[in-house]
């Protein structure tokens, strides 16, 4: 099969890989569609993700869909032919962060296309990909591949806005209005927000965020200090998602948020010591929590968008074939032109 391998910062290879082996409870798939997250942006641009650095051939991708090619002797929860969203994660359930419910934090996760360990563990962007039949959701065929392929993003944003708690009747703001600070929003206001607002550095996303429901946004793209007096200005939010991952970011979410209020870190930061405003955290009561990937929420996000009870479509910008995957890297990379980019196979 072919894959899109990643060797180091910016080398990207169409390379034939073996198949893996068929195990009792493993599904193969036909990869139908990848969409491009920002963390396989910083490892295609940087050769790394915070502290992830990419230490072997890594194959990327965990927003992916297919359909079901073969199934291992005991598999009973899908069959050749159908369609599927794929859970790029895979917990123990047996750690003690498994068995307090919180999967996303299992000290044995298995998460794919990450080089969170050593060796990676190897993605979906690949014309196959072999999988446990558990991170396999059927969906009916009238769902495109493409949109499927959201599943993972949206489980993200679903996750993170668990973490804050009822969002009813509240004032949110997101900082960062990339394709998961959108997805974000959209999963607030599903959670019952009365006023959503959005912070970017960038034309094109705040006009995006405006057309799928934001109430009011803010281009800060004048720097650092612009960005703080904007969120000093801002303040008052009951609650601020900081979707950006930029230190910057961290701080602005801080000082825009209430006195009381609950600051939900979903962007990933740059690795080593990050500069906060930590005495604003004490002086204020401000509740900082981290979304780190997402709990058992995969399922919830593929009823959303087989029912479209949240429509990404707007989010679709881009698409590609596995024959220009670079090209797709630098096309999603390009943000006054490009939300999600997705690479068919």
């Amino acid at each position: 099969m072919r894959a899109c391998v990643l060797h180091a910062a910016r080398d990207l290879r169409i390379e034939d890989r073996p198949e893996a082996p068929l195990g009792p409870h493993d599904v193969r798939l036909r990869v139908r569609a990848g969409g491009i997250c920002g963390s396989d942006l910083h490892y295609f641009f940087h050769g790394r993700i915070g502290d992830f650095v990419i230490r072997e051939p890594l194959v990327p991708g965990h927003e992916f869909s297919g359909e079901v090619a073969e199934t291992g002797a005991e598999v009973s929860r899908v069959r050749p032919g159908q369609r599927v969203c794929v859970n790029p994660g895979r917990n123990c359930g047996h750690c003690p962060r498994c068995r307090e419910g919180r999967p996303n934090l299992c000290e044995n996760v298995f998460f794919m296309g990450s080089a969170s360990k050593f060796p990676h563990m190897q993605g979906g962007f690949a014309e196959h990909a072999t999988v446990r039949d558990t991170q396999c959701f059927p969906v009916s065929d009238s769902l495109p591949f493409e949109e499927m392929a959201f599943a993972e993003p949206l489980s993200v944003a679903l996750h993170a806005a668990a973490r804050a708690g009822n969002l009813m009747g509240r004032r949110v703001l997101v900082t960062g209005a990339g394709p998961i600070g959108q997805l974000v929003m959209l999963a607030a206001r599903r959670g019952g927000a009365a006023f959503l607002a959005m912070t970017d550095m960038m034309d094109a996303p705040l006009a995006a965020a405006r057309r799928m429901g934001a109430d009011e946004t803010f281009n800060v793209g004048a720097g650092t200090g612009a960005l703080l007096d904007a969120a000093g200005a801002m303040g008052g939010y009951d609650v601020v998602f900081e979707a950006s991952g930029a230190s910057a970011g961290l701080n602005a979410a801080l000082m825009a948020v209430r006195a009381g209020g609950i600051v939900v870190q979903v962007g990933s930061l740059p690795g080593g010591e990050t500069p906060v405003m930590a005495n604003r955290i004490m002086a204020r009561e401000i509740d900082l929590r981290g979304a780190f990937r997402f709990g058992d929420v995969f399922g919830d996000a593929v009823t959303c968008l087989e029912k479209r009870l949240i429509d990404i479509r707007p989010l679709l910008t881009g698409r590609f074939p596995i024959e220009q995957a670079s090209e797709a890297f630098a096309a999603a990379r390009d943000r006054e032109k490009h939300l999600k980019v997705v690479i068919a196979f």
